[in-house]
C-alpha cells in the first residue's frame, strides 16, 4: 500500500486519468494545499471557473482532512530551506511550495506532484514522485 502527500497541482488536476493511475492508495494534503484552494475560487476570473474551483475545494474538503503546518513542519522548513539555499535557489520564490515539502518531510511522506522542479534540490529530505 502507497502514501503521500498530494502537492496542490495533484489536486487541481486528480480527475485526469493519468494522474488517478499514479495516486497513491492513503492521500493526503497539507494545510498549505488546503489554503491555496480556499483561495482558488476567489482569485477566479470568470464565473465558470469560480464555480469549478468551488467544486473542486468542496471535493477536497469532503475527502481530506489537511495536515497541519505544525512544530515537526516549522523545524522540516529550515531543512528545506537550507537545502534549497544549497543548491542556489531563493527560496520565497516558491514559499507554498517548501512549506508543503516540510510537511512531508515531517510527516515521513513521499510527494506527489505535477510539478517536480519545484522541487528540485530536495532529494536528500524528500522523495518527489512526478506525475
Amino acid at each position: 500500500m502507497t502514501s503521500g502527500l498530494l502537492d496542490t497541482s495533484v489536486v487541481i488536476d486528480w480527475h485526469d486519468p493519468l494522474v488517478v493511475a499514479a495516486l497513491p492508495d492513503e492521500m493526503a494534503i497539507s494545510a498549505i494545499t488546503a489554503a491555496e484552494l480556499a483561495a482558488g475560487p476567489l482569485l477566479a476570473t470568470t464565473s465558470a471557473e469560480r464555480a469549478r474551483r468551488q467544486v473542486r475545494l468542496q471535493e477536497v474538503e469532503a475527502k481530506l482532512e489537511p495536515i497541519p503546518f505544525d512544530t515537526s513542519a516549522v523545524r522540516s522548513y529550515g531543512l528545506v530551506v537550507a537545502a534549497i539555499v544549497g543548491e542556489g535557489r531563493h527560496p520565497r520564490s516558491r514559499l507554498a511550495d517548501l512549506l508543503i515539502a516540510a510537511t512531508a518531510h515531517a510527516n515521513g511522506l513521499d510527494l506527489y506532484t505535477r510539478n517536480a522542479d519545484d522541487f528540485s534540490g530536495l532529494h536528500d529530505l524528500v522523495h518527489v514522485i512526478a506525475l
